[in-house]
């Protein structure tokens, strides 16, 4: 292995370590905090967390912890031979941390958490600023803002659909939504990134990519006979597949350029 390459790959592994130890702790205490084993609690001692050990009691780390390593090792790398243009490789790390961290809380919680909002304003606004200047890193963030209120006041009325549907079946309704007050502020964060107009495109191949991976589900919720039931009792967390879409603009804009010719 060349000099060149042991750089990313420590950085990969090393980002990767930062971002489950904030999967883990942010959820629980919303702040910084000793990591605990999610199946037992028991707190783990520092190396043991740090080399991706057992807990205390024999717990084995989750799935996501091995591909969080494997997948932050790639794009690390990747990054760094490739790096997005105006952002450069350390930036792009940052920001791919940052990304992270608020696609497996949100696919594992379904939460988008203040603190990692806060921060990614700022590392969102920089990024933008960067990469489309300041002024169409406002344009973005603002654009992005009016976009997903409007699809926001809409889920609410979704929501309220789907409450009277369930008491009709006989059920209970819960507090689930189409869309919550943190897929605002994350398209906000994401608009900032991408600048106008490019946070239009992010969300319109989120949506959908969302709407495929949602095909999918009812076609096997269909094939398994529990279609009515289960399709009220489901919504499906729209903030990764936004974060996905932005992340492939960003990190793949050849990609991106053949589907949006100049």
């Amino acid at each position: 292995m060349t000099y060149s390459t042991i750089i990313p790959v420590f950085a990969g592994w090393i980002a990767g370590l930062l971002i489950n130890y904030l999967a883990d702790v942010l959820p629980k205490t919303r702040r910084l905090s000793p990591p605990s084993c999610n199946q037992c609690d028991a707190r783990y001692q520092g190396l043991d967390y740090l080399t991706l050990t057992k807990c205390g009691n024999g717990h084995s780390r989750s799935w996501r912890t091995w591909f969080v390593q494997i997948l932050s090792l790639s794009a690390s790398v990747s990054i760094w031979y490739v790096p997005p243009e105006k952002l450069g490789y350390w930036p792009g790390m940052i920001l791919t941390v940052y990304l992270g961290v608020v696609l497996f809380i949100d696919l594992e919680h379904r939460l988008i958490l203040h603190p990692t909002s806060v921060a990614g304003a700022i590392i969102g606004l920089i990024s933008g600023t960067l990469t489309h200047g300041f002024t169409d890193s406002i344009l973005g963030g603002l654009g992005g803002f009016l976009i997903m209120l409007v699809f926001y006041l809409i889920g609410i009325g979704v929501a309220r659909f789907r409450a009277r549907r369930m008491r009709l079946a006989g059920l209970e309704p819960d507090d689930e939504e189409a869309l919550g007050t943190g897929d605002v502020i994350l398209v906000t964060i994401l608009g900032l990134t991408l600048g106008w107009p490019l946070i239009w495109f992010c969300l319109l191949v989120g949506i959908l990519l969302g709407g495929a991976i949602s095909f999918l589900i009812v076609l096997w919720l269909v094939a398994k006979r529990r279609y009515g039931q289960n399709a009220l009792m489901m919504f499906i967390p729209y903030g990764p597949y936004f974060i996905i879409s932005a992340y492939v603009i960003i990190f793949f804009p050849g990609l991106v350029s053949r589907l949006l010719p100049a």
